[in-house]
């Protein structure tokens, strides 16, 4: 644990020049000095230690001890080694990318014309400027116009595109598919005010450092490649045409995620401005209800089908849902509980924890500053080491209530330092909403997902069983509108560092 904590930090501390020598020099400091502190206060305080060790230990009898020097050293080279790594894996512009034929002054003064060739990568999404939105992979510049020149040769180019074009142009584009783009093409600019929306930095978390804003897009191959998008598309679009709008993507995104469903910008401002954001966020929720089905359905089956079967359920998940960081972290969780299963051996939740976020960040490191990666392990995290303790001290209520409580308060405090840094507001009704809402949404999710399950081979079936959801979604979504309009419902506090 110490390690992956190490590691996390040191992309953390790669900000600052010297921060990975930080992490360095604290490993060296700790490996020297921590083991007389920790047994001078051994000798000075024995029943104190004691009872930590109680504690830690869970009542049994034991010894606290701490890590070997070589532990910390091995951590604070970790550390070192992680804030380098994160440095090189920071994206960065290759020689043929297509933001290096971009000129300053067609960026800033005059329109410049292209015609692109690529690949689609995502299916497009809608714009708050009612515009389609897609990412695409360059791979030719086939025509350059400006007021100074014809069009020069194609260009063999590389790179990642944020394509914005007219909504009827973005109808019928799918993932996989070979097209051409005209439109002019841009370099995205840093936030105008500090605090602001940062498009550049953006971009580049996400490996772009380029736009185009389309005009016309013509497709080269009309054939459509197999992907999950399918089956993804066939679950909302049988969840929206029995439940209408917003109830319908409302569903589909609490069971597949707001960035694989093409969530209403209002619904989606509402249930920020709410502090109901997390559930349009598939994650722990949805792996917990996976694996519980399974295991239920396999009860009777020996360990190794069950394992399979939930193996293979959350394979399935994560292809619906998509590489979200917060989908990744909950999957990864899952498939260690599965472990645990087959091993007859209990997980250790902050271990699983740390592990999932160290697997992921090796993945992407540039996940560390991603906002989703960061609310969804805090919120886990809080759920770990706080929501046990005060349902314990509401021991006055009924369980029930005292866990519909503690839940979305443990979550809240572990996550309302980043949301005031980063959106600088507070939710007042946020944790009386959640308590409120809590039944709601499970029952959206659970039906939802069965839902989604019985539309893959039967359409029909699946809508009408999503049409059982439409008043609890529509109640959702009212009691939303309620405390949003409530007075007072969100105090600016001001920027805080």
């Amino acid at each position: 644990m110490i390690i992956c904590l190490a590691y996390i930090l040191g992309l953390l501390l790669s900000i600052f020049p010297w921060g990975g020598f930080l992490i360095l020099g604290f490993g060296v400091l700790a490996a020297i000095s921590f083991p007389r502190v920790f047994l001078a206060a051994r000798r000075f305080f024995p029943y104190q230690i004691k009872s930590i060790t109680q504690a830690i230990t869970q009542g049994q009898k034991g010894v606290l001890t701490l890590p070997p020097p070589r532990v910390w050293l091995i951590a604070g080279l970790v550390g070192l080694i992680a804030s380098f790594y994160c440095q090189f894996r920071t994206p960065q512009p290759g020689s043929q990318d297509i933001s290096s034929f971009i000129s300053n002054e067609n960026n800033t003064n005059q329109a410049q014309l292209v015609v692109i060739r690529g690949e689609v990568v995502n299916t497009p999404r809608l714009t708050r400027s009612q515009r389609g939105q897609f990412w695409f992979q360059a791979k030719q510049l086939d025509e350059v116009k400006n007021d100074r020149g014809p069009a020069g040769l194609p260009k063999v180019v590389t790179g990642k595109l944020y394509v914005t074009v007219p909504i009827l142009q973005a109808t019928g584009l799918y993932p996989g598919q070979q097209i051409t783009v005209s439109g002019m093409l841009y370099k995205p600019k840093p936030a105008d005010n500090p605090g602001g929306f940062d498009f550049q930095k953006y971009l580049r978390q996400e490996g772009s450092f380029a736009g185009l804003i389309g005009k016309q897009v013509n497709l080269i191959d009309e054939d459509i490649p197999w992907g999950w998008w399918q089956l993804r598309q066939k679950i909302v679009r049988s969840q929206v045409r029995f439940l209408g709008v917003p109830e319908g993507p409302l569903v589909s995104a609490m069971v597949l995620g707001n960035k694989a469903v093409d969530l209403p910008y209002n619904i989606r401002d509402l249930f920020v401005n709410v502090g109901l954001a997390h559930a349009l966020a598939a994650s722990g929720f949805q792996t917990s209800l996976i694996l519980a089905v399974v295991l239920q359905l396999t009860k009777s089956a020996n360990k190794k089908v069950q394992v399979f079967c939930g193996a293979l359920g959350l394979i399935i998940f994560l292809g619906l849902a998509g590489l979200q960081p917060s989908i990744l972290r909950a999957v990864i969780m899952g498939f260690a509980a599965l472990i645990g299963l087959a091993l007859d051996r209990k997980v250790q939740q902050l271990g699983s924890l740390l592990l999932a976020a160290t697997l992921l960040l090796l993945f992407n490191p540039a996940w560390i500053w991603d906002l989703g990666f960061q609310l969804s392990f805090l919120a886990t995290l809080g759920l770990m080491v706080t929501s046990t303790p005060i349902t314990q001290r509401l021991d006055w209520l009924p369980p029930l209530f005292a866990t519909l409580i503690s839940v979305p308060l443990a979550a809240t405090i572990w996550t309302l330092p980043l949301l005031l840094h980063i959106f600088s507001t507070v939710a007042i009704y946020s944790v009386p909403l959640n308590i409120i809402a809590t039944p709601l949404i499970s029952v959206l999710s659970i039906g939802g997902m069965i839902s989604g399950l019985v539309s893959l081979p039967l359409s029909d079936l699946g809508g009408y069983v999503a049409s059982l959801l439409y008043y609890p979604a529509h109640i959702l979504i009212k009691m939303a509108e309620f405390f949003d309009n409530l007075p007072g419902n969100s105090l600016n506090i001001g920027s805080i560092s």
